[in-house]
Formats: structure tokens, sequence, C-alpha cells
């Protein structure tokens, strides 16, 4: 492994502190916050904004904000990502803290479409395949994403749909499915107890974009022979850091 350059993590670090919500710095600032001498955060403020990752403001001399640069760099790295390859390696890495089955799914009308999946290593595992599509109203994921929806769209998409059921325990009832999605919306989670299938649950969280628009949603499936109260809590959990961390690929800061 190579050697870090000094004066290039102290660049980054500079421009790192933009992302804590400051909206412009000063180089006294910048000493402060970094504890480096001040003849250095003038060459490395100035040399950022030779190369226009950094702007000086014209009515408050000796205060900087964030450049062109910076946004076309972000908007490269925003073109380049895949949802589907970004959402695969995700589910891989929760798979393998839970060994369970794992799919990263998107909305398409009142559809689900699985576009990434990892499976279980256990012999008794959910069977279903990236590309496949659902009701939404019967799956986690589905109800996650209709329960993101802002009202007017979701709205829009449920008058005068048929809710047919996969199994005995799915939603049809429209009052029973409106009331189910305020109680997701609210605790930022949705859990399936075999509406999609008799032998599975399953619990989604959602995924952002860099707007913080809900654009997918992750669910970890579970046959009823492992599933328990406590397993659902855990899994939870892990959905939610799971659908975070896709997040933050799609560039997503957070709260």
């Amino acid at each position: 492994m190579g050697r870090l350059v000094p004066a290039v993590t102290r660049s980054l670090d500079i421009l790192e502190l933009f992302l804590e919500g400051e909206g412009t710095l000063s180089a006294p600032e910048v000493t402060r916050k970094l504890q480096l001498p001040r003849t250095t955060v003038h060459e490395l403020l100035t040399t950022l904004a030779a190369r226009s990752y950094l702007v000086q403001i014209p009515d408050q001399p000796g205060r900087y904000r964030l450049g062109v640069r910076t946004y076309q760099l972000g908007s490269r790295y925003a073109e380049q990502l895949d949802l589907a390859a970004e959402g695969q390696q995700v589910a891989r890495e929760v798979a393998e803290t839970c060994d369970e089955t794992v799919h990263v799914a998107v909305l398409e009308d009142t559809d689900v479409i699985y576009i990434a999946k990892v499976d279980s290593t256990h012999a008794v595992r959910m069977v279903s395949a990236a590309g496949r599509r659902l009701p939404a109203h019967c799956t986690s994921v589905g109800k996650m994403l209709l329960a993101s929806l802002p009202g007017d769209q979701l709205e829009s998409r449920l008058r005068g749909r048929e809710f047919t059921a996969m199994t005995p325990a799915s939603i049809t009832d429209p009052a029973e499915l409106l009331a189910a999605l305020t109680g997701i919306r609210e605790r930022g989670v949705a859990v399936e107890h075999q509406e999609s299938n008799p032998d599975v649950s399953c619990v989604a969280a959602p995924v952002r974009d860099r707007s913080g628009r809900v654009v997918a949603a992750l669910s970890i499936s579970v046959p009823m022979i492992r599933w328990s109260e406590e397993r659902e809590g855990e899994l939870a959990g892990l959905a939610v850091k799971g659908a975070a961390d896709l997040s933050v690929r799609l560039g997503h800061r957070g709260a």
C-alpha cells in the first residue's frame, strides 16, 4: 500500500468540512476545526479555489463555499451508479450477516420488481428470482414502497384497483391496506406475515437516493420455521442498516 500524501489528505479534510452542514467557511474556522497552521490552510484554500473546488464569496472576503468542480464530480458519480449492481452488493453483505434471503425491489405501478437477490445458505429457504414481479400489497417491499409515496400518488395508483390475494393472509380490503401503510410510514419498516407465501415472513426498509426520495426497498425473507418475534426485531434492524448502506451508496446523506 502506498504512502498517504499529507497535502492531499488535508485538502480532502477541508472539503469534507462542508459535509457537516456548513454552507460557508473562513480560513480561521478551517484552522480551528482541523488544527492546522494558518499558512498551510491559506495555501490549501488558495489551491482549491484556483481549481474551482472552492469559491470565494464576493461579499464576504475570506469566506469560501463549494465550487462547481465538486458538483461536476458528484454528478459524474451519480451518472455511473447502477441501483441493481449496488443493491446486489449490499444484499450480499446483509445476507452474509443474517444468512437469510435478501431482496432489493423497485415499484412499478402497483407491482414490485425484484432487481437484486442473494439466497440464504440454509436448506430451507425462500425460492424466488431477480426480475420476478409481485403485487405490491402482498409483500413487505411493496408495502414499504407504497407507504413512501406522496398521498396523491398513492391515491392515484390504488384508485379502482382490485387487490387479489396470494395467500389467505393477503390484504385485500383497501381500508385495511391504507391503515397498514399508515403504520409502516410511522415505524419506518414494513413486515409481511405469510402474505405472498404461506411459508415465509419478511421485513423491509426504504432505500433513498441523493435527493432523499425512496427509490427501492430492501427486505429479508425468512421461512416460518426460523421466524419469531425476537428474530423479527433483529432482522428489522439489519434491514434498516442495509437499506441505509445502500442509500449512502446512492448519494443519500441522511437526515
